[in-house]
């Protein structure tokens, strides 16, 4: 049976990396030079990159998401002992580059052939959105590519997910339909008050925190009949 459908959707908004964008493609494109230590680069990096996020909100210290990435990186490397010279600027580069999942381009068609409003809400800063969302020739599938770095600070501030809001100009939370692969930013969405679809990439549960999806998929292709 079909999922039934969110009701009084007037755009959807979807996070970015990891939900469109693979953000272990740079990874495994070098996996050959890293050798055995490519598979825990690639998790280790992402999950620093988004502590730093978080920890720089915190702290009331804003540096953009090429410049966190890069720390992110550096601190990764080093915690690995990879020590290749050039490296880091090379995955640095293909993370400008990043490989769109599969079934996002597909998805995304489909609402739009629907006639559905569309939009990027994410960390990263504007050049790397721009960058990426053209190398995966999206770039006239949104209407919208919003960045964070508009308000200077990151996911899950609130004042991020309103951001949306202002620039759709849409006055009513549960009209926008929000999308990402994040638990920790899907379940934030959800509890300021978005209509939350979480795309399970990865094999996760709910986190224990405020907020809880309105549904959960395993392709964007799903999307266009819930909304």
């Amino acid at each position: 049976m079909a999922a039934a459908k969110l009701e009084g959707i007037q755009a959807c908004v979807f996070d970015a990396y990891g939900t469109l964008f693979n953000v272990a493609a740079p990874v495994e494109k070098l996996a050959g030079e890293i050798g055995d230590k490519a598979v825990d680069l690639a998790p280790l990096w992402r999950r620093k990159q988004l502590e730093y996020t978080w920890l720089r909100s915190l702290m009331g210290v804003h540096a953009d998401f090429w410049h966190v990435t890069r720390e992110a990186l550096d601190y990764s490397l080093k915690q690995l002992d990879i020590n290749e010279a050039g490296l880091a600027d090379e995955l640095m580069t293909l993370y400008l580059k990043l490989d769109a999942y599969p079934d996002a381009l597909e998805g995304l068609a489909a609402l739009k052939k629907k006639g559905k409003r569309t939009a990027i809400l994410s960390n990263g800063s504007p050049s790397m959105l721009d960058s990426t969302v053209r190398h995966a020739g999206m770039d006239k599938l949104f209407d919208h590519v919003l960045s964070a770095e508009e308000v200077g600070i990151y996911k899950p501030s609130r004042r991020v997910y309103r951001l949306a809001m202002q620039k759709l100009v849409i006055h009513d939370t549960p009209s926008i339909c929000f999308v990402s692969a994040n638990t920790w930013d899907a379940q934030a969405a959800a509890q300021f008050g978005f209509q939350v679809v979480r795309i399970a990439r990865q094999s996760t549960i709910d986190d224990n925190i405020p907020g809880k999806p309105a549904r959960v998929i395993t392709s964007l292709v799903e999307l266009a009949e819930l909304v």
